[in-house]
């Protein structure tokens, strides 16, 4: 059992009268109906632009959108405005772009800010806390701490642009619900996490007005790298706009609430909030799954009074993986909004017939998680936004009302980490080295992986401390400069999810049924990730630490890097136009490691364009993408159509004189069947019943002889995700460079079926001509942290 400190008791108490004091349900009004403005005209400062009076439309109206500098110009003129909002711009995008934060109370908080984040600096660090005289004091003096994000991903459009609403609303409105929430609160407001993708998007979007391909997603990446994956860079801090909400804001404020506010589909509810559904991951603290339930719960009720139809809770979204949920560690609720989609701001009609049955309800059925189904009809950019704005303001009316409570919890939170809990060891050492079979003897890569550890434990405010002198601990003897970090401060939780290997609860749609999906990865340790030694330990090393501020600073150049030295001559990078994450995964870490590359697309391979190049890599992008690409019609022309035949004729040709073909994950199936190779993928046409590999993380045995294994060890992890296995010819041209293991072949995370794998090669290099195919039957360049495969990837190239 955890301990359950007093604080801890006043918050349940508290939180749980939530639903008793809330006011009835009203009359139910459509979703488009919802007035922006409440109460009278007399309830509003008349002085402050409006959006639609400084943009020249409404916000919300149908096709119109307004882009980066637009909502930047807008939420700078109304800050210089109002007394209740500053904007700070905090850095500079991946593009360059400015990063912008509003801080948002009444005028009074803002002129005590150094003491207010005084104050919560206090309370995230139960240490700093000499009596219950001074809690008392700080919990009187703080206020709650309201972090609401906006756009990451940027095809959400709503979300692009209802952070003028709610900047608006806070700063115009008498309303005494507002005026309670800018007393007992401080309201972090970041526009967008991705200022690049709102114009990579905007711009989309107003090219395609008016046209057959109106409201279709880009065919590009919204984030200059990652797409989609940036909103998984949460605990591994890749990217510049992951680290400065992290750097300058989480880390600063330390928030009890982050509000995420999310599209998602438009053939299923209309707003979902949590409680998340099952597996939760199991460092999270149970007092921030319950207040979540709380708070999820009552904004439902919220909006469900005020005539929202379609709210959802507990479907869908797990909270299983560090990599969405950085908050969860750091003593504060994610409190995750998806709303119903348009296409873009083209409205959608949706039949009655035409919604779909999700995981954990179904949107035409009453539940009781969703007890008022939407009927269908026209969906359009202007209900996606009122239902943005009232789910916000719902929450934070909730955070002002129970302020004292949502304080306490905080500390509570912090107290418990600093006890320590029973299923957590007293410190986990790493050594500097990275450990491993030549340990003592650092390689390029582990000395890389081991600063890359530091660096994010640091980077997610977990204490790190290197060890003075040589110590014993778990049967080793340790020299000095090993690191260490003990378990018991108010980060460990962040620690010990990223340091421990995973166990999946895997559950059932019923007894003796299906395995239900996961909705995302399973595994996420570090340590096989990046290739190094993390060791649990039952007692605190006796020996001196020294606090670790910075990470070390090894060389990050391929020549450094075990020995890869070489020269890459001309890499091709294949990039469709059904964008790939993996694609931007594998640009980031050629930029990052100073891989010289250049990105081809369609025409270029079927023009025969490939001369000039040695290699070639083909993301892990499906057959059918390669092949067809996007439907003619669709998209404008220059984006339609896959590589076809004439692509796959030049590929061979590229290949049989003397070029290399990489082909990573799902490619490998197009490579196998146009290049008619002598391998058989023997996954291939299994069940998910049978085979099914969501994302983890397996054993690899590398054959030490081959080229494409210098630099790694006889043994690694691999990131497995869908996957593939391979059985080669007899007396064929192909060369087994590594192979999946068995006795045990899972590491963390969750496989099933992993006897249809476990022994058999998972990469190899098939001679064509004179030159070669490389299939990687897993992700080497897992979302930028599989630098334990890293090697393998580079060396292939070289061939």
């Amino acid at each position: 059992m955890l301990p359950l400190p007093m604080s801890l008791r006043v918050g349940i108490c508290a939180a749980g009268m939530a639903f008793a004091t809330a006011a009835p349900a009203s009359a139910a009004v459509s979703a488009s109906q919802q007035p922006t403005r409440e109460g009278s005209a007399e309830a509003w400062e008349s002085d402050l632009p409006s959006p639609a009076d400084y943009l020249g439309f409404p916000v919300g109206a149908d096709r119109q959108l307004a882009d980066w500098s637009q909502v930047t110009d807008y939420l700078s003129a109304l800050a210089e405005r109002s007394d209740r909002i500053r904007m700070d711009t905090l850095g500079t995008t991946t593009l360059g772009r400015p990063f912008v934060l509003l801080t948002i109370s009444e005028p009074r908080n803002l002129a005590s800010l150094d003491e207010i984040l005084a104050t919560q600096r206090i309370l995230a660090d139960p240490r700093l806390l000499e009596s219950a005289g001074q809690l008392e004091d700080a919990i009187e003096a703080g206020r709650t701490i309201v972090l609401i994000t906006c756009s990451i991903h940027s095809t959400e459009v709503g979300s692009s642009q209802v952070p003028m609403r709610i900047a608006y609303r806070l700063a115009a409105s008498r309303e005494p619900d507002v005026v309670e929430v800018l007393r007992n609160t401080v309201v972090l407001l970041v526009p967008s996490l991705n200022p690049d993708g709102v114009d990579l998007v905007v711009e989309w979007y107003r090219e395609t007005v008016g046209t057959p391909w109106e409201g279709v997603s880009p065919p590009f990446l919204y984030h200059h790298y990652v797409g989609h994956d940036n909103n998984r860079d949460w605990y591994a801090f890749t990217q510049i706009e992951t680290r400065l909400a992290v750097e300058k804001i989480h880390n600063i404020w330390h928030p009890q609430i982050v509000h995420d506010i999310h599209q998602q589909g438009s053939f299923g509810s209309r707003f979902f909030v949590p409680p998340w559904i099952d597996p939760i991951e199991p460092n999270v603290d149970p007092l921030l799954v319950s207040s979540g339930n709380a708070l999820g719960s009552e904004m439902a009720w919220a909006l469900l009074r005020t005539g929202k139809q379609g709210v959802v809770l507990n479907a869908t979204y797990d909270a299983w993986t560090p990599a969405r949920a950085y908050p969860h560690y750091h003593g504060g609720v994610r409190l995750l909004s998806e709303t119903a989609s348009a296409e873009m701001a083209t409205p959608l009609e949706v039949g009655s017939d035409e919604l779909e049955p999700g995981r954990g309800f179904d949107p035409r059925r009453r539940s009781w998680n969703f007890p008022e189904p939407w009927e269908g009809g026209t969906w359009r950019l202007a209900d996606i936004m009122g239902y943005m704005e009232a789910g916000a303001f719902a929450l934070l009316r909730h955070a002002a009302r129970y302020r004292e409570e949502w304080l306490r919890g905080f500390v509570s939170i912090g107290e418990r980490a600093v006890v320590g809990w029973e299923r957590w060891p007293e410190a986990w050492v790493i050594p500097a080295d990275g450990g491993g079979e030549e340990a003592g003897r650092p390689t390029g890569w582990r000395e890389i992986g081991v600063a890359e550890l530091i660096r994010i434990l640091l980077t997610g405010g977990v204490e790190v401390g290197r060890a003075e002198a040589p110590f014993a601990a778990a049967g080793r003897t340790f020299p000095a400069g090993t690191y260490v970090i003990g378990m018991h401060q108010p980060y460990a939780s962040f620690a010990q999810t990223l340091l421990e290997r995973q166990e999946y609860p895997v559950t059932r749609a019923y007894e003796g049924g299906p395995v239900r999906r996961p909705y995302d990865v399973t595994a996420h340790t570090l340590p096989l990730l990046l290739g190094v030694e993390a060791i649990p330990v039952e007692e605190s090393p006796a020996v001196p630490l020294e606090a670790v501020r910075w990470p070390p600073s090894p060389s990050t150049s391929l020549e450094h890097a075990a020995g890869l030295a070489g020269t890459y001559r001309r890499i091709a990078l294949y990039q469709p136009f059904d964008p790939s994450i993996d694609e931007g995964w594998t640009r980031w870490l050629f930029d990052r490691y100073e891989v010289p590359y250049a990105s081809v697309h369609n025409q270029d391979v079927r023009d025969g364009s490939l001369a000039g190049y040695t290699a070639l890599l083909l993301p892990s992008v499906s057959a059918e993408v390669l092949r067809e690409g996007r439907e003619e019609g669709t998209v404008p022309g220059r984006y339609a159509g896959g590589l076809g035949d004439a692509g796959a004729a030049e590929l061979r040709r590229f290949v049989e004189e003397g070029g290399t073909l990489v082909a990573l994950n799902r490619s490998v199936t197009y490579a196998i069947d146009v290049l008619d190779l002598p391998v058989r993928d023997v996954l291939e046409g299994l069940e998910e019943t049978e085979y099914y590999a969501p994302g983890s993380l397996v054993r690899l045995d590398v054959e030490l002889g081959h080229p494409m294994a210098v630099g790694m060890e006889s043994e690694a992890a691999a990131w497995v995700e869908g996957g593939h296995a391979f059985e080669p010819a007899q007396d064929s041209a192909v060369r087994i460079v590594a192979s999946y293991g068995k006795d045990p072949l899972l590491m963390s995370g969750w496989l099933q079926g992993e006897e249809y794998m476990a022994g058999l090669p998972a990469l190899v290099d098939v001679r064509l001509g004179k030159g070669h195919v490389v299939l990687f039957g897993f992700r080497p360049q897992y979302r930028g942290q599989s630098l334990a495969t890293y090697a393998l990837l580079f060396n292939a190239l070289k061939l």
